[in-house]
């Protein structure tokens, strides 16, 4: 993907500079083999043990994947702007002025490659190829953070004024978004967990703590304002990131197991219908049987088909026999199977996930 990526933006790079000498400069004879020789022994062996390998990843991982929505990871076409205006601060106001900059490259004629143009265009093309994909997902556009980085850090290298004004812009923004996202929680739910509150606050303070530090210590120059500013913005970012684990709706299946596990025993027969909710087993430290669903486990499923799924008629028939099975049902095919019928007794519940004892 990455030499997809990279192939795109030199093309493009060199139809808007009517410049093919980079294409020249390339060390094919031993960048080439270099690739090969780190990159292929992996998947070579992963597929003379697993001979559909090649296919399922080269073939449906990529192209399927890319150009349907066969994983149901569909996102509007402007998914992928809100993150990154989010995975670019607190240097949002001086990455602005970067790109200009960078669009306006002038490289000394000696090389003539324009290096922070050709980072744009990577980060342009990056976002531009993900956004037309069938299949979105956060992640994705990772790829494109550092070359931003790396031409904002040009952009403002020598502008010492700029870069603690844009600091101090950062660290509010830190604040900003710590007691922000407590807010919008508290807007959506009666009821905010203690340590959602904790997170934000933490994410606030050292948001607060920034500020403070590059106001009142201008002598630290702009390497310390920045040392300030991204020390407090990776501490914030992890407390937020926290913050939004535990804010109803709670992503993690924690609680859910932990008030079913009093009626689950070695013993029990587990399911999972409609869903596989990949923290419950974790938690259980245990596998589960599958009703009705593959989503991106159908790879592993098809190579040992039967093994560890059940067709959603096998699995009545076998909570029928059963006197000890636990299923953890999407929560709108409970209601189906809860309309015909079917017995059992709901021992937890959250926003995506319904555990029901077959006692």
């Amino acid at each position: 993907m990455v030499a997809v990526l990279t192939g795109a933006a030199l093309v493009a790079y060199t139809l808007l500079e009517r410049d093919a000498r980079p294409w020249r400069r390339l060390h094919w004879s031993l960048g080439l083999p270099l690739f090969l020789l780190v990159a292929a022994p992996w998947f070579i062996a992963v597929s003379v043990r697993n001979p559909d390998f090649a296919a399922f990843f080269f073939v449906h991982e990529h192209f399927t994947r890319f150009l349907t929505t066969v994983h149901q990871r569909v996102e509007p076409w402007w998914f992928f702007l809100p993150l990154l205006l989010l995975g670019v601060l607190p240097w949002l106001t001086p990455l602005i002025g970067a790109c200009r900059r960078a669009w306006r490259d002038a490289a000394p004629v000696t090389p003539p490659f324009k290096p922070l143009k050709f980072l744009l265009i990577f980060a342009a093309v990056t976002l531009g190829f993900f956004s037309a994909s069938g299949s979105k997902l956060a992640p994705y556009i990772l790829p494109m953070l550092p070359p931003l980085a790396a031409i904002t850090a040009v952009h403002v290298a020598d502008q010492a004024a700029f870069i603690r004004g844009a600091a101090r812009l950062g660290g509010a923004a830190i604040a900003f978004f710590g007691i922000g996202l407590l807010i919008y929680s508290a807007r959506r739910n009666s009821y905010i967990p203690q340590e959602a509150i904790a997170w934000a606050l933490a994410a606030a303070s050292a948001g607060v703590v920034a500020v403070l530090i590059t106001w009142r210590r201008q002598a630290a120059g702009a390497r310390g304002a920045v040392l300030v500013t991204a020390a407090a913005a990776i501490f914030a970012w992890q407390c937020l990131l926290c913050e939004y684990a535990v804010i109803p709706p709670s992503r993690s299946a924690r609680d859910l197991v932990a008030a079913a596990r009093p009626s689950i025993r070695a013993q029990t027969t587990l399911f999972s219908v409609g869903q596989y909710r990949e923290t419950v087993s974790p938690y259980l430290q245990r596998t589960l049987t599958l009703v009705g669903y593959e989503g991106e486990l159908q790879f592993g499923l098809r190579e040992e088909p039967g093994r560890q799924t059940v067709t959603p008629a096998e699995f009545v028939a076998r909570w029928a026999a059963s006197t000890d099975a636990v299923a953890f049902f999407e929560p709108r095919v409970w209601q189906s199977y809860q309309g015909r019928g079917l017995p059992g007794r709901v021992i937890a519940a959250d926003s995506y996930t319904i555990a029901v004892s077959r006692l």
